[in-house]
């Protein structure tokens, strides 16, 4: 508990950086030395920086904006910078609740189950972050990128890992957002988990983003493979054989507009005692996804996904472990089965610092072989709608307001439901910018940096 009231001091410490940068425009610590290093405001850093802070920077609306302050080289080569923010959130749930402090409709619990609750209230601020960012540009390297990232969603509010890996020559290598996923195409929710139908998944990788041909990208990765399953007495899961690959095709036509296709390959190894053998299993996903602007003031977000043993990529399905099940009509023999999940939402800006938002999504598992349509309390499907309200009260503080409606039905065909309403105070505000899910950018070269406010 000690550690945690630390670790969150730290991060306090952090929000209130910016007040000393608004009495103090600029902070070097002056040397003469050639490999001298300075203390300075990120928009002081030199453009190669500000270019590659920008151009680096993760498009999910939960990431953090680049940092207020960077330690860097005089000759402004290489910049270090630390930065994060502080999110709490209030959430109250009525008329059902959903077993999670994420809004998760997998999770909506049985009508009868031991706990009767139809009401619930939470406070959360295990998703305040911290992180560690180190950018530069070499001949041989190019761009480059080393990031890490972390908050307090560990067991008993530790602190966890989220992201650390390196880019370089467009080179993705350690632990991070999965490559079958559109950060760019995901609404903003004060809800962490977002739609139930996404894509959305972190693992370590070593992928491949050839960004050379203009308004287009193209992707592949290779992925520590994990598979989470359901088995029985004679089935069990332990060691995998094969990575998990990856590929993908993005084009781009504006900032704030995109379309990406994507795909998923897998092969999930189990072990059966009727045989005494281990046995491979094929999955695979397809996804279509995307983010654009219909006005200056609309945005579109949209995503579907379909294929066969990819349950821990889909948020609801992530749940329920079923990338592989046991298969009823073979002793000894587990099986794969087809799920889909999808979301379409809207953004709308109702002037330079307040915008709301809206998303339906869905997600489905489908019976083959008689299973799990012989397991009644099986689920069969969840429904998650999203409405919400985003004021950027100053360059650096963001509240909101939101309402969530989640069912869950069940293969018996039974349904049930909840409600929430979430609060949420952030400071330093997320990346996500009025204009769409790139956000707001630190002042390009040459342009002046606003003025801080509080």
């Amino acid at each position: 508990m000690k550690t945690f009231f630390r670790s969150v001091a730290m991060l306090l410490g952090l929000g209130l950086l910016p007040l000393a940068a608004h009495a103090q425009k600029k902070v070097i610590i002056e040397d003469e030395e050639p490999n001298s290093v300075m203390f300075v405001s990120t928009n002081k850093a030199g453009d190669e920086i500000i270019r590659i802070m920008n151009e680096t920077r993760l498009p999910r609306f939960h990431e953090p904006k680049a940092p207020r302050f960077v330690l860097t080289d005089r000759q402004g080569k290489f910049a270090l910078g630390i930065g994060g923010y502080v999110r709490a959130t209030a959430e109250y749930d009525f008329g059902g609740i959903v077993k999670d402090v994420d809004f998760y409709p997998a999770l909506i619990p049985n009508k009868g189950s031991a706990d009767r609750a139809r009401n619930q209230f939470q406070m959360d601020i295990s998703t305040s972050t911290l992180f560690l960012k180190l950018v530069g540009h070499t001949k041989r390297l190019g761009d480059f990128v080393v990031y890490t990232a972390a908050n307090f969603r560990g067991d008993g509010k530790t602190f966890e890992l989220q992201n650390a890996y390196a880019t370089f020559l467009g080179f993705t290598l350690g632990y991070s957002y999965g490559n079958f996923m559109d950060l760019a195409a995901l609404p903003p929710t004060i809800d962490f988990a977002g739609p139930n139908g996404s894509a959305f998944y972190r693992t370590t990788q070593l992928s491949y983003m050839c960004d050379k041909l203009k308004n287009w990208k193209f992707g592949v990765g290779v992925e520590m493979p994990s598979v989470d399953g359901t088995t029985n007495q004679y089935l069990t899961i332990n060691t995998q054989r094969m990575p998990d690959f990856t590929a993908s095709a993005q084009y781009n036509w504006n900032a704030n507009s995109h379309l990406k296709l994507a795909a998923i390959v897998r092969s999930m190894t189990y072990s059966s005692s009727v045989d005494n053998k281990a046995h491979s299993k094929a999955g695979y996903g397809l996804q279509a996804s995307t983010s654009f602007n219909v006005t200056p003031k609309w945005q579109v977000y949209g995503q579907v996904n379909y294929g066969k043993g990819i349950g821990q990529y889909l948020n609801d399905l992530s749940n329920l472990n079923v990338d592989i099940v046991p298969n009823p009509e073979k002793e000894g023999r587990m099986q794969t089965l087809p799920m889909l999940g999808w979301f379409a939402g809207l953004q709308y800006n109702i002037s330079k610092n307040v915008f709301v938002s809206g998303t339906y999504s869905l997600s489905r598992l489908y019976s083959e072989h008689t299973y799990p349509s012989d397991e009644p309390d099986m689920y069969r499907k969840g429904q998650y709608l999203v409405a919400n309200l985003f004021w950027n009260v100053t360059s650096n503080l963001q509240v909101g307001a939101e309402y969530l409606r989640g069912w869950r039905t069940d293969f018996s065909s039974n349904t049930r439901h909840a409600n929430r309403m979430n609060a949420l105070v952030q400071n330093p505000r997320a990346a996500h910018g009025i204009s769409g899910p790139q956000g707001a950018e630190l002042p390009r070269p040459g342009q002046t940096a606003e003025p801080y406010q509080m």
